[in-house]
């Protein structure tokens, strides 16, 4: 019998809602499916309580790479309100100085006027090498940078690299909760996969095989079985 349980799904950087176009027919006939806006500016705070601001009451929570961050914010902020957790292709840690460097770099093409170069770098590592060719994909890729565009992709990647350490939280998490990675991720690593699954207690680890960064665009089939799989835990 599908429950009424609404899901809140956070999309990662760069990444509009329809990101989970290929999840939703799944998980809409399980209950409300509500899709975040994480594009309008502030720190990973601010943009968590928007999120939270206008979510429901009580919900199944799942974030994709930068979502992942969110939710983990949006779960301390309010704990009482998250009946379920997903953390897909994301990590608890913080920013380090490597990574802060790199994308103050990718803030600096930006602002020079090269948002759609920085995009087509972004792609060759978001998604499996047997895919760096695929026109349909990257065209979505594309368009979802285009709704995002280069403005609040700033405002991303600022959050980010000023987004708290999330580890001491996982061993507060009760809820039943999904930690997804993928074989071939290289925007992840799979090592802070496994961090949050070996921390949260009786966390359900899922690896998704040839596949990179965007499990719900390279292999749908494979991410909404595996949401759907979480929704019954």
């Amino acid at each position: 019998m599908p429950h009424s349980l609404p899901v809140v799904l956070v999309p990662g950087l760069a990444c509009s809602p329809r990101i989970y176009d290929p999840q939703i027919p799944a998980l809409w006939r399980q209950g409300p499916v509500f899709l975040a806006n994480h594009a309008r500016g502030g720190d990973m705070a601010a943009i968590a309580r928007r999120i939270l601001a206008e979510a429901p009451l009580r919900f199944a929570l799942a974030g994709h790479s930068m979502g992942g961050y969110i939710i983990l914010e949006m779960f301390r902020q309010a704990p009482e309100r998250v009946a379920r957790l997903a953390l897909l292709n994301t990590s608890a840690r913080p920013e380090t100085p490597e990574a802060a460097e790199r994308r103050r770099g990718l803030i600096a093409e930006v602002k020079a006027g090269h948002y759609r170069k920085v995009i087509d770098g972004l792609f060759e590592k978001f998604v499996h090498p047997s895919r760096a060719n695929d026109a349909r994909l990257k065209q979505i890729v594309l368009d979802m940078a285009d709704d995002v565009g280069p403005d609040a992709f700033v405002w991303q990647l600022e959050a980010i690299m000023g987004r708290a350490d999330s580890r001491p939280t996982l061993a507060t998490i009760t809820c039943p909760t999904l930690v997804l990675t993928c074989d071939t991720d290289n925007m992840v690593p799979q090592e802070a996969s496994v961090e949050m699954a070996d921390a949260i207690p009786g966390a359900k680890f899922v690896k998704i095989p040839d596949c990179g960064h965007l499990p719900q665009l390279e292999k749908p089939a494979a991410m909404s079985e595996a949401l759907l799989d979480w929704l019954e835990m």
